[in-house]
């Protein structure tokens, strides 16, 4: 809060009281020149003898002498009125204005004092409030800023251990996929050779033995193969490109010819779009999808699956929404985001074969370009996958 100003006459009051005695003086001399013209006047018209005429010198004299104290009393009121308007206004102004341009010059934290009477008073308690209230918004906006600054520095510490992290991947992925493969395939390998070689001084369950080790080594070859697929999502360097997605079909389908001969399957799709991705990364998305309609078939009809694809206008910017529909055994609506966690299962493995990755590599992959995917719970018979995906020439999140 300012300081307080107490109320008292203002540099205007004073200068229009020393104007009206201005006035009043001036005023005053007009009538006693008036009076004195006329005294004369009836002095000489009267008579013309030599007293009359000077007594109208005498009062010719009078005027001169009268009107010219009234134009020094003018004169000094006038001069007055000019001090005080100088000391008044016109000093206190230039003083505010002094003390204003060293505050506004950094010295924030310069006190404006009070100058002046009335209404310069008045506009010096106000530029100090406005002072302080800047102060105030200045040194909110300095903390605004520390803690911006703050949050930065936290993030590009939390950036570089995240770069960290993927290095470390990196180097488990390597790991993974030379150190821990090589031991299983030797596993693999030799429990066949050892079942070949005294296959026949073994008896049935030696042979069930050697027939469970060798397909453990083949599921967890499958598993961290799986694995690296999933760990690589986004990290394979790959440049985007504008995707044909009825070739990468027709791709997925020929490496999966032998499936769909074997079940009897029939697969159709719509005009597939082109859209803008990572060629390596759909094609494996494509795979799944497909692959998991052929596998979760139902017993008792052959499968049908199809691909479907729409504009996606104003909901996707303008991409595409795709969709695997199959006849097969179905999703509960209940699981319908769970299926999409890693290693999460509804069926046990010996009578569905798979690692539990497959939905969680579609759903990186989708993510990772952009898109989102679910099941459609409307679909009244077996199970529709559906996902968006960029249109070409965007640029994917």
């Amino acid at each position: 809060m300012g300081a307080l100003v107490t109320p008292g006459p203002t540099a205007a009051d004073r200068v229009r009281r020393l104007l009206r005695w201005a006035t009043a003086v001036l005023a005053l001399t007009v009538v006693v020149a008036v009076a004195a013209v006329v005294g004369s006047l009836g002095q000489l018209t009267s008579s013309a003898d030599p007293a009359s005429v000077v007594t109208a010198r005498r009062w010719i004299d009078a005027l001169f002498l009268v009107v010219g104290l009234l134009v020094l009393v003018a004169a000094a009121l006038g001069w007055s009125a000019w001090r005080t308007v100088r000391r008044g206004l016109v000093e206190p102004i230039e003083h505010l204005a002094a003390e204003v341009r060293a505050a506004s010059a950094g010295e924030h934290d310069h006190e404006i004092p009070r100058v002046g009477t009335g209404e310069v008073a008045a506009l010096s308690r106000d530029v100090e409030d406005m002072r302080r209230e800047l102060v105030a918004q200045v040194a909110d906006a300095r903390d605004a800023h520390a803690e911006v600054e703050d949050a930065h520095e936290r993030l590009r510490e939390q950036a570089a251990e995240l770069e960290r992290s993927n290095r470390d991947l990196e180097q488990f992925a390597y790991v993974a996929s030379h150190d821990l493969q090589e031991p299983l395939r030797k596993v693999a390998s030799f429990t066949q050779l050892l079942q070949k070689r005294y296959g026949e001084q073994l008896d049935d369950r030696a042979d069930q033995y050697i027939a469970f080790a060798v397909d453990g080594a083949h599921r967890m070859q499958r598993l961290i193969q799986d694995l690296l697929s999933f760990s690589r999502v986004g990290r394979s360097g790959a440049a985007e490109e504008d995707v044909d997605l009825g070739e990468l079909l027709d791709q997925v389908l020929a490496d999966l010819s032998e499936r769909v001969a074997d079940s009897g399957a029939r697969v159709t799709h719509d005009r597939l779009p082109v859209v803008r991705g990572d060629r390596g990364q759909l094609t494996m998305l494509l795979r799944n999808v497909v692959g998991n309609a052929l596998k979760f078939a139902h017993p008792d009809r052959p499968p049908r699956v199809h691909v479907g694809a729409a504009r996606a206008e104003g909901r996707h910017g303008g991409g595409w929404e795709l969709w695997c529909a199959d006849n097969g055994i179905g999703i509960d609506p209940q699981y319908g985001e769970r299926v999409f966690v890693i290693f999460q299962r509804l069926h046990p493995k010996e009578v569905y074969s798979g690692t539990g990755i497959g939905l969680a590599l579609v759903k990186r992959v989708v993510e990772h370009h952009g898109g989102r995917v679910w099941i459609d719970p409307s679909a009244t018979e077996g199970t529709t996958i559906r996902w968006t995906l960029p249109g070409p020439g965007a640029a994917s999140a």
